[in-house]
């Protein structure tokens, strides 16, 4: 099922952000010192303060999220325990369906399961650059358009 985020969601929320980060960033040494206060500190006062957030839970357990800033997918997480289930996928569908229009999104080069994943829903490669401080790596933005 998939719901709207409430300020009761922060904690599970960020850390799912926290623990999927971890677990594909390896090639982000800033990400992988981020301490789990630190995370919930930044999931509360940037991602939480400036996105739409949709969650998708199973027996209110939340198991992924995407976090929109309108046509924009800013952050899109599973919880490792729950990837390759179709939530991602689930989360996807429910961001078209809220912007038909189209959806732009970044992610980094080296995210070899992002990248595929989202081809495979549709977003095509549009511009390769550098992500902004402090990860400063190479990113790509991808582009769905109905």
């Amino acid at each position: 099922m998939i719901r709207r985020y409430q300020k009761a969601d922060e904690i599970p929320t960020a850390e799912i952000w926290h623990r999927a980060g971890l677990d594909e960033y390896t090639y982000l040494p800033e990400f992988q010192a981020l301490s789990e206060a630190e995370a919930r500190r930044v999931f509360r006062e940037v991602i939480a303060a400036s996105c739409d957030i949709w969650l998708e839970t199973s027996d209110s357990v939340i198991r992924g999220y995407i976090a929109m800033k309108g046509s924009y997918i800013d952050r899109l997480y599973v919880d490792p325990a729950h990837q390759r289930q179709g939530i991602g996928a689930e989360l996807i569908l429910h961001a078209k369906n809220q912007v038909p229009t189209g959806l732009e999104l970044h992610t980094h080069q080296q995210n070899g399961r992002a990248r595929p994943f989202y081809e495979k829903l549709g977003f095509r490669a549009v511009k390769y650059g550098i992500s902004p401080a402090p990860e400063s790596v190479p990113d790509v933005e991808y582009q769905w358009r109905p």
